[in-house]
């Protein structure tokens, strides 16, 4: 069987699929990218299925070292990928030889960047996918970031393929500043209208803190009408928590089920990874939504993603 040799993994340098579903029951989360369509864009470049494993590469990017031919795809973060210290493009399929080797630097714009191989990675499936949950020790490679000498083992390559690249106007571009949309509630009648006119006025910052959990905002004071606790409900992707202190987190890939903060309101799908790709320092808003409209958003979204590769 073919393998990928991690040379340098980067400080954290995960594998993630599409991810993994049925379990919130038990307190395991989906898991998966934290980017949806920069992974999804990477796997079809190079004629992988849609939920084929890939390397998610944080802020910083691995060395890999290739043992047979191969498409890649590098998405996401602009990491400056090189293969034997050449520069490639992002956003585009590039072949490599056995013996190449594929560098993903500091990221210059967004924090993270997906590696995709042809015939995907064959890591061990746990619980129905080969998403790696750090906090739980699943998937992945022994459920953790990856580490120099790590071995990944790879599919089967499908024939060649042309090349593709993602059509330049829909390649996004990742700044300082995010402005997101989103659906009040499950909870927002525990605000008042004042606390409501502060979420959406915004901007707040995202802190250094945050990860694949959650992304912590620190901004204008959320006020409540009887508190921040609530009995324990499901916690949805892109739910948006305001504890104690009346700031915002929005929860992510790997949250947790359920808790007992409220939550003001939930981000749209389409746009979760604007802040998967947005650096600690920067500025993220509040835009609010009806679901008629979030639908209609949600439509175009795929319609768009649909078209991006020629």
């Amino acid at each position: 069987m073919s393998v990928l040799v991690i040379q340098d993994p980067g400080p954290l340098t995960t594998v993630q699929d599409l991810g993994r579903f049925g379990h919130l029951r038990v307190g395991i989360p989906t898991s998966g990218p934290m980017d949806r369509e920069a992974f999804l864009l990477a796997n079809r470049l190079v004629g992988n299925p849609d939920g084929a494993a890939v390397l998610e590469c944080t802020l910083v990017g691995p060395r890999v070292e290739f043992a047979d031919d191969r498409l890649v795809a590098v998405t996401g973060a602009d990491m400056a990928p090189t293969v034997n210290g050449a520069a490639v493009p992002t956003w585009e399929t590039v072949p490599v030889k056995a013996g190449d080797v594929v560098r993903l630097g500091p990221a210059r714009t967004g924090v993270r960047a997906y590696l995709a191989v042809g015939g995907g990675l064959e890591t061990p499936i746990v619980l129905g996918s080969r998403s790696t949950y750090v906090r739980g020790r699943l998937g992945g490679l022994g459920g953790r970031a990856l580490r120099r000498g790590d071995r990944l083992p790879l599919g089967i390559a499908g024939a060649p393929a042309r090349p593709h690249r993602v059509r330049p106007g829909q390649v996004p571009g990742y700044g300082g500043e995010a402005t997101v949309a989103v659906i009040l509630g499950p909870q927002d009648d525990r605000f008042t209208a004042a606390g409501i006119a502060a979420f959406l006025a915004g901007p707040y910052e995202l802190l250094p803190q945050s990860d694949r959990m959650g992304a912590r905002l620190k901004g204008p004071f959320i006020e409540h009408t009887r508190g921040h606790d609530i009995v324990s409900d499901g916690v949805p992707m892109g739910g948006i928590q305001v504890i104690g202190e009346g700031q915002p987190i929005v929860l992510l890939a790997d949250r947790q089920s359920a808790g007992g903060y409220t939550k003001i309101a939930t981000v749209c799908s389409f746009d979760l990874g604007r802040i998967a790709q947005l650096k600690p320092g920067g500025k993220l808003s509040f835009r609010r939504v009806t679901v008629a409209e979030a639908h209609a958003m949600l439509r175009d979204s795929r319609r768009a993603l649909d078209a991006a590769i020629e």
